[in-house]
C-alpha cells in the first residue's frame, strides 16, 4: 500500500488545485481551490477557453460578477470529477467587510444552484478575520456552509469554533516558513521536521482541542510544503496537498502510522477557551507570525484577484 492510501485510511484527502485535469489520478473526496491557484489554472492553454467562454457570455455584466462566475465555472468541472466538496474563495479584497463577505458568499452559492448543484457540495472559503468569521457565522445560520482560509493561530481556530463554521484550513507551510526565516542560521532541518515541526504542532494543537471539547469544525491542515509535514498529521479530520505532494505519497510505500487520534485528545487535560472580540484581536496581535502571515495571505491574495480581473478585461 502506498503512502497516499495508507493515509485514506484515517485522513479524507482534499486536492489543493484549480487545474482539475490533474484530479482523476489522484481519486481525491474534496478540492479547494484559491484566486492564486485559479490565476495559475487560467494561464494553461487548455483553460483559456474557458475563460474566454465565460468572459463572451457574460461581457455586459459586473466585473465582479464575471469573476466569480470564472470561479464557479471551475468548482463545477472540479465537482464533475470528485464525489465530495469543492471550496470557492471569496474576494480577499473583503476581508474586513462582514456584510459584503456574506453577499459574496450568497451570490456564489446562487450560481452553483443555478448550475444544479446541491448547496452541501460547495464551502465557501473566507479569510479568518474577526470580520470575515462572523460572516462566516451568518452564513452557517443560512444553511451555507464555510471553509475559513488563512488560519494561523489557536485564537483564530477558537473564533471560528464559536461561529460553528463547517471547516477550518491551519496553513501548515507557511508557518513553518516563518519560523524558519525567522531563526536564520540557527534552524537545523532535521531537529524541526515531524512532530517538531511548528506548523505540524499548530494543527495538531488545534485538532487535540476541538476533539477534547467535541467541537463539530472539521480540521483540514493546508499549505504543505514537503511530504513529513503531511505524514506528521496522518489522522487529521482532513488534509489538503497539492498534485506535486500527492504524487510523492502515491510513489512512497514507506508505513505511514496514524499521528493525529481523537480518542487520545479526549483523555488530555486542556483548558477551555473563549474569545470575545476585544479578547480575540489582542490574542491575534500577541502572535506576530499570525498576523504577519494573515496580512501578508490576504494581501497576496488581493492582488492575484486583480490580476485575475486583468485577464478578464483583456479577454
Amino acid at each position: 500500500m502506498n503512502q497516499l492510501d495508507a493515509l485514506k485510511q484515517w485522513t479524507t484527502v482534499v486536492a489543493d488545485t484549480g487545474d482539475f485535469k490533474q484530479l482523476d489520478a489522484f481519486k481525491p473526496q474534496d478540492a479547494t481551490t484559491n484566486p492564486s491557484l485559479i490565476l495559475k489554472a487560467v494561464q494553461k492553454p487548455e483553460y483559456a477557453p474557458l475563460l474566454q467562454d465565460t468572459v463572451n457570455q457574460f461581457r455586459d455584466r459586473p466585473l465582479d460578477e464575471i469573476m466569480d462566475r470564472l470561479l464557479v465555472r471551475f468548482g463545477c468541472e472540479i465537482l464533475s470529477i470528485i464525489p465530495g466538496r469543492v471550496s470557492t474563495e471569496v474576494d480577499a479584497r473583503l476581508s474586513f467587510n462582514t456584510n459584503a463577505t456574506v453577499a459574496r458568499g450568497e451570490r456564489l452559492i446562487e450560481l452553483y444552484q443555478a448550475e444544479g448543484i446541491h448547496i452541501d457540495r460547495v464551502l465557501i472559503k473566507v479569510a479568518s478575520t474577526w470580520e470575515g468569521i462572523q460572516a462566516a457565522e451568518q452564513l452557517e445560520r443560512k444553511g451555507i456552509h464555510t471553509n475559513l482560509t488563512l488560519l494561523f493561530s489557536f485564537s483564530q481556530a477558537v473564533a471560528c469554533a464559536q461561529a460553528k463554521v463547517q471547516l477550518i484550513s491551519p496553513f501548515v507551510g507557511r508557518i513553518y516558513d516563518w519560523y524558519k526565516k525567522t531563526a536564520g542560521a540557527k534552524w537545523v532541518e532535521a531537529d524541526m521536521a515531524g512532530a517538531n515541526d511548528p506548523g505540524v504542532q499548530s494543527v495538531k494543537q488545534i485538532y487535540d482541542y476541538y476533539k477534547k471539547y467535541g467541537i463539530a469544525t472539521e480540521v483540514m491542515g493546508a499549505s504543505f510544503r514537503n511530504v513529513g509535514q503531511i505524514t506528521a498529521l496522518a489522522g487529521c479530520d482532513l488534509l489538503t496537498i497539492s498534485p506535486d505532494l500527492l504524487a510523492v505519497l502515491a510513489a512512497n510505500d514507506a508505513p505511514l502510522v496514524q499521528a493525529l487520534d481523537a480518542s487520545k485528545a479526549q483523555t488530555l487535560d486542556l483548558p477551555h477557551v473563549f474569545f470575545d472580540e476585544a479578547g480575540f484581536r489582542l490574542a491575534l496581535n500577541d502572535d506576530a507570525m499570525a498576523t504577519e502571515k494573515l496580512a501578508e495571505g490576504i494581501r497576496a491574495f488581493c492582488v492575484d484577484a486583480i490580476k485575475l480581473e486583468q485577464l478578464l478585461l483583456g479577454a
